[in-house]
């Protein structure tokens, strides 16, 4: 059974505090949504969540494997997508299988064998989704997920948060815009 859990979180980047004792728990089927200015500290309140960011104070509990959609795709820009995938599928316990159904999913499976660099904002956004679902961890953890992304690209999204959720899976996603999160809790910076 996998769970999150935000104890008395507290956030200082650069001499600034950019929130104090944030407290959120998630387990199965469960979201939460983060909100905030930019600046206020969404994307270090993830990377915390993810164990790449100490908290100034405060504990975070992770029992289930995390993906992490940052901002940056971080994908070899001179491979095809499906091989500059597939080496990130490796390292995060998945497989070439779970990875092609993941681009299918998200609509990239045309585009498998196109480098990475040829890609459009949106078709990175939706690479990086294709890896979370790969990776096939209980806990995604989303920055701006629906950035660049276009309508219909969105309602996939959204869609694919549901059905996550749906087998026992856990979302905490930062957003400016609305994602579809049916009841999801509201963390706001």
């Amino acid at each position: 059974m996998s769970r999150l859990v935000l104890d008395d979180i507290s956030c200082m980047r650069g001499g600034r505090i950019l929130f104090e004792r944030r407290k959120l728990a998630l387990g199965p089927g469960e979201a939460a949504l983060v909100t905030g200015a930019n600046g206020a500290g969404k994307s270090s309140l993830l990377r915390i969540a993810a164990g790449l960011l100490a908290p100034t104070s405060g504990q975070v509990v992770r029992e289930g494997g995390i993906a992490l959609a940052a901002e940056a795709a971080a994908l070899d820009e001179d491979q095809g997508l499906f091989a500059a995938l597939a080496f990130w599928a490796r390292l995060d316990g998945g497989d070439e299988a779970r990875l092609a159904a993941a681009l299918a999913t998200v609509g990239l499976a045309p585009l498998a064998m196109v480098p990475v660099r040829f890609l459009s904002t949106g078709q990175r956004r939706r690479a990086t989704l294709a890896r979370v679902i790969a990776a096939a961890a209980p806990i995604w953890l989303l920055d701006e997920p629906a950035s660049g992304l276009d309508t219909a690209s969105i309602q996939t999204l959204a869609a694919v948060m549901a059905a996550h959720r749906a087998s026992g899976g856990i979302v905490l996603a930062a957003s400016h815009q609305p994602l579809g999160l049916a009841d999801a809790q509201e963390l706001a910076l």
